[in-house]
């Protein structure tokens, strides 16, 4: 089908969808699927009336570059010009509007932050990150939930397990996993020597158990006694839940609220999440294999990004971008300036394999 076929297809059921609104002879739940449609639909819809528009009027032009009149020529020229940018530039918007949304980009996402090598550094860090990733919910107005944090005693994190609810959430936060290192001279070394350390980020998809199906006889619960910083009792009752799927042995756990039952509901949420994000993984494999290219294989054991104290610079080797805004990534504030750019360059990955 011809791009222009594409367009008038696309515009028409764009005109279906808006009549079938406009007309009142809806129940809430078709109304409200159809509203969602219409809604994902309209900034595709503008762009290719916008196109629509501006090839009328480059055919205007080319009317009056056939004219006698030097003057009328030069003018109708340098606007040729900026039409044809625009209708470039809208043009390659499309594309990536028509490019098929990866079912999980739209979930609410589990992120997972644990210390890796480096020590109390390296729990140090992976505390940085976990602030980082609740500022950067609160900039975009996401709702976050902790479902489990075991910290040290100088207030680090070996682990943290973060819900973050909202709109786009995986589809955006998806860019963050794998292994963040650290660059700096640590608080307790006198000789003002850089350390390197590392914590590791897992973004999975949060999964409902529409989402995957999980039968009471292949979980496994152990109930054990929650614990803190250096083994202290967080509290004096047996509420921390463990679960373990027993077909594919993947483990969650989590001791965050003093209530068993709330325990064991973040438990399943996470380990829904975690066997949901396998089978993605392994779908991802499988399609890169298909059509013979990898558009990012989310490897948790690849290093992503590295965060130099002394030069004050963000590296993130994926796409050798590097700014010096490392406060303002930390804050959250600048997250979005290396979250866009990866976003930009998958795209770009994902057009090469169709076109």
């Amino acid at each position: 089908m011809s791009l222009d076929n594409k367009f008038d297809q696309i515009l028409k059921n764009y005109n279906d969808i808006e009549t079938k609104l406009s007309s009142g002879n809806l129940d809430s739940k078709k109304y409200a699927q159809l509203s969602k449609e219409f809604s994902e639909l309209t900034p595709l819809a503008n762009k290719i009336k916008r196109v629509e528009k501006l090839s009328i009027e480059l055919s205007d032009l080319d009317e009056l570059l056939m004219s006698d009149d030097t003057e009328m020529i030069k003018v109708a020229k340098f606007e040729k010009e900026k039409l044809t940018n625009e209708v470039n530039k809208l043009n390659a918007e499309i594309k990536i509007l028509l490019l098929p949304k990866e079912e999980s980009d739209s979930k609410n996402a589990i992120v997972e932050i644990r210390a890796g090598t480096g020590g109390e550094e390296a729990a140090l860090f992976a505390a940085d990150l976990y602030r980082m990733y609740l500022r950067y919910s609160e900039l975009h107005k996401w709702k976050y939930e902790l479902i489990d944090i075991s910290d040290t005693d100088h207030d680090g994190v070996k682990e943290a397990i973060i819900n973050i609810s909202g709109k786009n959430v995986f589809g955006t936060l998806k860019f963050e996993s794998g292994t963040h290192r650290v660059q700096r001279v640590p608080e307790t070394e006198s000789g003002g020597r850089i350390h390197t350390s590392a914590a590791t980020v897992a973004v999975l998809p949060e999964a409902t158990d529409v989402d995957v199906e999980i039968s009471e006889k292949d979980l496994r619960i152990d109930i054990f006694r929650s614990s803190g910083p250096g083994g202290q009792s967080v509290n004096t009752t047996d509420s921390a839940v463990r679960i373990t799927h027993l077909p594919t042995g993947v483990i969650s756990q989590c001791q965050d609220e003093k209530s068993q039952h709330k325990n064991k509901a973040k438990a399943m949420t996470v380990l829904r999440s975690r066997i949901l994000e396998a089978e993605r993984v392994k779908k991802n494999k499988e399609r890169a294999q298909d059509r013979k290219i990898q558009v990012g294989s989310g490897d948790r054991s690849e290093r992503i990004r590295t965060y130099n104290y002394p030069q004050g610079r963000v590296t993130d080797h994926r796409i050798s971008l590097t700014l010096y805004k490392l406060e303002q990534i930390l804050k959250g504030e600048a997250l979005d300036e290396i979250i866009n750019a990866l976003r930009a360059d998958n795209n770009a990955k994902r057009l090469s394999s169709i076109e």
